[in-house]
């Protein structure tokens, strides 16, 4: 809009059409969006007005008056606006009959999230959360396994214990035999969990079903040694065309789980193959990509939607940072990763829970941080934490497990290594830096 469009909004008729009192907005027939705004310098910096300029954009409204009819039953409405760190949180309500209810993920988006992002009239908006009436949100199942389903293949309903995870490292590069030779060492060691990296898929190099078969032998062998069950996430991100092909043909073939980028696939191709009856395996979700929208604190989207798109979209496994690691160390963030890892987990109508995934930069010495912070309904992945151990991918696995033990029972890990040698030798080469005071 330009510098003297957005008078118009100062007129009775426009405030009426996009502003609401907040008792006036009933959760059961409105979709809820909250944004953080930082109105431009164009409309004298007024929260409402940006509010307005979202809700007229993503309902009925254009930038200037026009001669057709105005449906305002179907304007989004401006209800609540709190100032906040320089910007402001503003509140805006969608009438339920605004939405394409069938379209699903697709449509909603559409509205919610749609040509905010590049209004004149703000210089910065970031979506932070949204609310789903239940008359929309029943239209979703949610993940067919969540936390309990994965739990009741590993094994692990009644101890409750994080599970360790890993990633095959190197990233690529491998060939089967190798990808196969590193799982099998690694679930050796103790690990829970054994995924692709984001970028493996099915490369010359490394081919998605031989790599898949040979990766399940070595599995089957450590359920016949230990008597332990360990997920195996094959990633089949791909175009359409290619994606459920490899579903069915993983699963034919052995798969226990199956792996996507969802940000690059797709919410709907996510949701797809969540509500495919033939994929009857838990759906791990990379989140690939999602810092050019999550990184920026002022712009963009927030964490906590991407979560709850993912839960809806039936995501059983979901990536959402560390309390300590490559990308997170511990600071106020860790407490936003586990507000988004308590919604994850909590009761959300009939929709089963997705278990969080903490991932990256992780090793011993940062295990007792990721527990303390998020919980233990939770996978802690750790790649070149396990596998750049000075003794090996084995002894790597065996490390973080003992860091595991010792932090669920309390103990200090320092003291802990005197009886887990690769324990000693893993916080002496990586250091013990973010280890608890002791």
């Amino acid at each position: 809009m330009s510098s003297a469009g957005w008078k118009w909004w100062k007129q009775e008729f426009w405030i009426k059409a996009y502003t609401a009192l907040p008792e006036t907005i009933d959760p059961d027939k409105y979709v809820v969006c909250s944004y953080y705004v930082e109105p431009s310098e164009e409309i004298e910096g007024s929260a409402q007005v940006a509010g307005m300029e979202i809700a007229a954009e993503e309902s009925i409204g254009t930038w200037t008056t026009v001669k057709t009819a105005e449906p305002l039953q179907y304007a989004a409405k401006v209800f609540k606006t709190e100032a906040q760190n320089g910007g402001h949180i503003v509140h805006i309500a969608y009438p339920l009959e605004l939405f394409d209810i069938g379209s699903g993920l697709a449509h909603l988006l559409s509205d919610i999230s749609g040509n905010l992002y590049g209004l004149s009239a703000i210089k910065n908006v970031r979506f932070l959360d949204f609310h789903l009436p239940p008359a929309y949100l029943k239209e979703f199942k949610g993940p067919k396994f969540g936390i309990e389903g994965v739990r009741e293949i590993v094994g692990t309903k009644k101890e409750r214990r994080p599970h360790l995870g890993t990633i095959i490292k190197p990233k690529v590069g491998l060939s089967p035999k190798e990808t196969a030779q590193v799982a099998y060492e690694a679930a050796s060691g103790g690990v829970d969990f054994i995924k692709d990296d984001e970028t493996l898929t099915n490369q010359k190099f490394c081919p998605l079903l031989d790599r898949l078969t040979a990766v399940m032998e070595k599995l089957d062998q450590v359920k016949e040694e230990t008597g332990r069950t360990v997920m195996y996430a094959l990633n089949i991100t791909s175009d359409l065309n290619r994606l459920f092909d490899y579903a069915d043909k993983a699963i034919a073939n052995g798969a226990n789980c199956i792996m996507v980028d969802f940000l690059c696939i797709g919410l709907s191709a996510l949701r797809a193959l969540a509500e495919d009856p033939s994929v009857k395996v838990p759906i791990h979700v990379h989140r690939a990509m999602h810092a050019a929208m999550t990184r920026n604190p002022k712009h963009g989207i927030h964490m906590m939607v991407l979560a709850k798109l993912v839960r809806l979209a039936g995501g059983d496994q979901l990536h959402t940072g560390t309390a300590a690691g490559k990308m997170e160390k511990p600071s106020g963030k860790a407490l936003e990763i586990k507000r988004i890892n308590d919604f994850l987990r909590a009761e959300w109508s009939h929709i089963k829970p997705t278990m969080p995934v903490a991932s990256g930069g992780v090793h011993p010495a940062l295990v007792p941080y990721n527990i303390q912070y998020l919980g233990t309904d939770i996978v802690i992945n750790a790649g070149g934490g396990i596998h750049g151990h000075p003794w090996g991918t084995k002894a790597g696995a065996k490390a973080m497990k003992a860091a595991f033990e010792a932090s669920l029972k309390g103990l200090s890990l320092n003291e802990y290594a005197k009886q887990s040698p690769e324990l000693k030798v893993a916080l002496e080469y990586w250091g013990t830096q973010f280890l608890p005071a002791e």
